[in-house]
């Protein structure tokens, strides 16, 4: 559960810390997913993508000394 305190009744950069906290953990890709029914082959590819998504982001970091 993702939790954003309201400072100095600031509600629109709450929204924004909301927003950039639930992007960087994907909820917005999964429910974008749901909306239809995957087939199981379109799952096969979409776990592939993923895969090389997460090799590339690892290769560049370590390419930049972030790891």
């Amino acid at each position: 559960m993702v939790t954003v305190e309201v400072r100095n009744n600031d509600v629109n950069q709450a929204l924004r810390r909301l927003k950039k906290t639930l992007n960087r953990e994907g909820v917005f890709r999964e429910m974008k997913m749901r909306r239809h029914c995957e087939k199981p082959y379109e799952k096969r590819q979409r776990k592939a993508r993923e895969a090389v998504r997460r090799s590339r982001k690892n290769r560049s970091r370590l390419l930049s000394g972030k790891l």
